[in-house]
């Protein structure tokens, strides 16, 4: 949405790539995504987590807007993407499936039991506050994407991959289903990437 080319490195998390060396130099708690800035003939520290490297993205190339300008607006729209990219996806990532599955004794259908329930907790949650908040519009705050869109296509991306289904989400379905008319949101489509598997 920026117009910002990266150049992209891909870390296959099933081959265990986020526990070498040289990407636990890039982040210790060996998790993606990374981002590494060069400008200016520098190279940065790298940033980590992915609502800081967005928030970045915002302040470096601040057109398109991600964020409102209205004080409220951009703490509604933070709160409900920390719902979305803190409290519902780190539940289920490659990390939390391996001690699950090694430690905790989780076979396969206890493992798909507890994304379908975080993920139902999650996105149910945010449903509720999408249809009863004024301030949702078209997009998750308004008329324009933000922040909060960005996460919430990126949530119901991994339920796809998944094969889970959230029940009673018609107002996040109607969003997605606005935010995926639009080519950024198209060509970030996961299935588009480099080294995807097929359908």
């Amino acid at each position: 949405m920026k117009g910002v080319r990266p150049d992209e490195h891909d870390v296959n998390l099933e081959a265990g790539e986020q526990k070498s060396d040289a990407f636990l130099a890039i982040n210790p708690l060996g998790a993606i995504p990374a981002l590494i800035e060069r400008s200016g003939g520098k190279t940065w520290e790298p940033l980590t987590q992915s609502l800081a490297i967005v928030e970045f993205l915002e302040e470096t190339y601040p057109t398109p807007a991600l964020l409102p300008v209205d004080t409220h607006a951009r703490a509604r729209v933070r709160s409900i993407a920390g719902m979305l990219a803190t409290d519902t996806h780190p539940l289920i990532t490659p990390r939390i499936r391996k001690y699950l599955t090694g430690q905790a004794g989780f076979d396969d259908g206890a493992w798909r039991a507890w994304q379908t329930h975080w993920f139902t907790i999650g996105l149910q949650a945010v449903e509720s506050r999408l249809t009863h908040e004024a301030a949702t519009g078209t997009y998750c705050h308004g008329d324009a994407v933000t922040l909060a869109d960005i996460c919430l296509a990126s949530i119901i991306v991994v339920t796809r991959i998944f094969k889970i289904t959230v029940p009673d989400i018609p107002t996040i379905d109607r969003i997605v289903s606005a935010c995926e008319k639009l080519d950024a949101f198209q060509k970030a489509d996961p299935y588009r990437q480099k080294g995807a598997p097929a359908r």
